[in-house]
């Protein structure tokens, strides 16, 4: 979340006040921060109401600004990365925590950093680990970034080999905002990845450069042919959909053939979208969230000629952090809803849509937790682990009252 305040046509006065209010946003963020590294690590506090369905395990609070996770195939090892460019491999049964090596030179700075980690497709043959980070492309210049590595095991320890950049996002900036990014894979050998607006809003519109768009790849780092843009001037042919402000949640259903997105707005207006190829998502014409400097819509309104409508919008703010889909037969509450973390209001959020998406219900769990919950997978049981920015790995389980 960041503040979009623009000076370019500000009074003297005027441009005082905002870089006084621009203080003031990165004191506030710096100390959200502190408080939620500060939170004592517990187990997550459940209402009455959550013990008849949930269980929960605390099963490492050593992590540091942890951002993604993922399962291994046909295992029962866990895959972090942390915000400063660490991989950490956790083994569930033992509950050991150990330090992959490997990893390629990824820059922490501002919002950005070491970020997603998704498994390939083809892993039980390829071995390969996909990674969205923030790479320095000179002095002073970032960008986010799609790097492959392959993972080997040995007596010897865990070890990334053959880190290699597959994409660089053009153009680098000094910005530290809205890097995105997630990724998600269909079942045609494509990678998809979210990237912000880099905390410049005209970006999103701007298809000459890759910042406020969902990206697609080959799993070789090369562009498809049938991407949207292709061979048309003066456009990014990476780009599949554009409009977007800082989208860090993907899913793709392969029973649908559908991309999901979910992505912040400014002070209200977080998204979830149906990402359709060469579709306009808006950003920052059309917004529901209001600036943060009044109550004033961003852009023009909340619709326009052109532009896709969310399947649904959340006003407030939750911050989301992440996207998943939840088809398992294991906890029945949750069975075929969208489940999302949350980093402002601190929850769970559960969206169940109806089979034609104009209609949803909604569910927030963990409140009592307050935890900002940056990342969560469902595992091959049906448990859910997830992490939180106060550097934990919760499992997430059946009532023990049940």
């Amino acid at each position: 979340m960041s503040i979009g305040y623009q000076t370019s046509h500000c009074s003297k006065d005027d441009r005082n006040i905002i870089i006084a209010l621009r203080v003031l946003e990165r004191l506030f963020l710096a100390s959200a921060f502190l408080l939620s590294l500060g939170v004592n690590a517990q187990e997550l506090r459940l209402s009455t109401a959550e013990k008849e369905i949930f269980s929960v395990q605390l099963l490492t609070d050593k992590l540091v600004a942890p951002w993604a996770l993922a399962q291994l195939p046909q295992s029962q090892v866990l895959l972090i990365t942390e915000k400063d460019g660490k991989l950490f491999r956790f083994d569930m049964p033992t509950r050991t925590l150990s330090l992959i090596s490997g990893v390629g030179k990824v820059q922490s700075h501002g919002q950005g950093g070491l970020m997603d980690i998704a498994i390939s497709p083809d892993f039980s043959t390829s071995k390969l680990l996909y990674f969205s980070y923030a790479k320095q492309v000179s002095q002073g210049l970032f960008a986010t970034s799609i790097a492959s590595a392959k993972l080997l095991q040995s007596t010897g320890g865990w070890r990334l080999s053959g880190w290699r950049d597959l994409f660089v996002s053009r153009p680098a900036t000094g910005s530290g905002k809205h890097f995105g990014s997630r990724i998600a894979f269909d079942d045609k050998g494509h990678l998809f990845f979210s990237i912000g607006d880099r905390g410049v809003r005209a970006n999103a519109q701007n298809l000459n450069n890759h910042a406020g768009s969902i990206l697609r790849l080959n799993l070789d780092g090369s562009v498809p042919a049938d991407n949207p843009f292709i061979g048309q001037k003066n456009i990014k042919p990476e780009i599949y959909s554009f409009g977007h402000r800082n989208p860090q949640g993907l899913y793709y259903d392969v029973g649908q053939q559908q991309l999901f997105a979910i992505e912040h707005g400014p002070r209200g207006g977080d998204e979830i979208n149906r990402i359709e190829p060469g579709l306009n998502y808006g950003w920052p014409i059309i917004s529901y969230g209001k600036e943060y400097w009044g109550p004033f819509s961003v852009g023009e309104g909340v619709a326009k000629e052109g532009m896709q409508q969310p399947l649904m919008y959340y006003t407030p703010s939750i911050a989301p952090s992440s996207l998943i889909f939840y088809q398992h037969t294991y906890f029945s509450q949750l069975k075929n809803s969208f489940l999302a973390g949350s980093l402002v209001l601190r929850h769970l959020n559960q969206i169940k849509f109806n089979g034609n998406y104009n209609d949803y219900k909604q569910w927030r769990w963990f409140k009592k937790a307050e935890r900002r919950i940056r990342d969560l997978t469902v595992l091959s049981s049906g448990k859910i682990a997830l992490i939180t920015d106060s550097g934990e790995l919760q499992l997430i389980a059946k009532s023990d009252l049940r």
